[in-house]
């Protein structure tokens, strides 16, 4: 249940538009309902302002549909993350409304909020292989209220690509810069800009690269007094923070 939903129940009960019992049975669903052998947390809302987010990759499709139904009868939109589109489609089957993006591994039903933020998250991938967690990041933050510019391939083997790009950079109010390989592009990005800029490390290059480990430790490592780092191929965590950056 959202703040303003609350706030509004709240407004009822002193017009004499709802009875104070039927206000305190609406509240006493708040801290969490029973969704199969799940809890979900429908008090998050009110507690931080974004609602409860379904990880949906360890999850079977009749799991992550009785999430999806017991957010939606909580009255909250629901996003999962990272679900595979066989298992989007059987969950599609049985909750009607349901949006796919096969890019993302987005799977989101109601309307996102607008007008979250108080300016732009740009995200920045530096190479193709890249794209899935930053297409990840790019459509989480969209699911959260955020504007958001996209700014792919221009990894620090060709730097020219991402000075062409400094004004986008420049406008952003917090930048997501996905890498993999040495990790090296979010300290490039921080030198060139004043936001915040949270570093992404992906599980993308060879041998010593351990699925990632580098790029994490390079970016844990940055000379950018402005670089902060989430885990490994995290799309997901650096856009969630991005939104509480950007609600300010």
């Amino acid at each position: 249940m959202e703040r303003e939903r609350v706030q509004a129940m709240l407004e009822a009960v002193k017009r004499g538009e709802l009875q104070p019992e039927e206000a305190v049975e609406r509240l006493a669903a708040l801290p969490f309902v029973q969704a199969g052998r799940s809890h979900l947390d429908t008090h998050r809302a009110l507690r931080q302002g974004i609602p409860e987010v379904i990880f949906g990759a360890p999850k079977n499709p009749e799991q992550i549909a009785e999430l999806v139904e017991a957010q939606l009868a909580a009255g909250q939109p629901a996003l999962v993350t990272r679900i595979e589109s066989d298992a989007a489609e059987a969950v599609r089957a049985r909750v009607s409304g349901g949006h796919y993006d096969a890019a993302s591994r987005l799977l989101w039903f109601g309307d996102a909020p607008e007008g979250e933020g108080e300016g732009c998250i740009c995200v920045v991938s530096a190479g193709t292989s890249d794209a899935p967690v930053a297409d990840e990041a790019v459509g989480v933050a969209r699911r959260l209220g955020n504007r958001v510019e996209s700014v792919s391939d221009v990894g620090v083997a060709g730097l020219q690509r991402l000075l062409s790009y400094t004004e986008t950079l420049r406008r952003a109010r917090v930048l997501i810069v996905v890498a993999g390989m040495e990790g090296a592009l979010p300290s490039v990005v921080a030198g060139l800009v004043a936001a915040p800029v949270i570093a992404v490390p992906t599980s993308v290059g060879y041998g010593l690269s351990l699925g990632g480990v580098t790029a994490l430790l390079g970016m844990l490592s940055s000379c950018a007094a402005g670089v902060t780092a989430v885990n490994i191929d995290n799309g997901f965590g650096a856009a969630y923070v991005a939104t509480l950056i950007n609600r300010g």
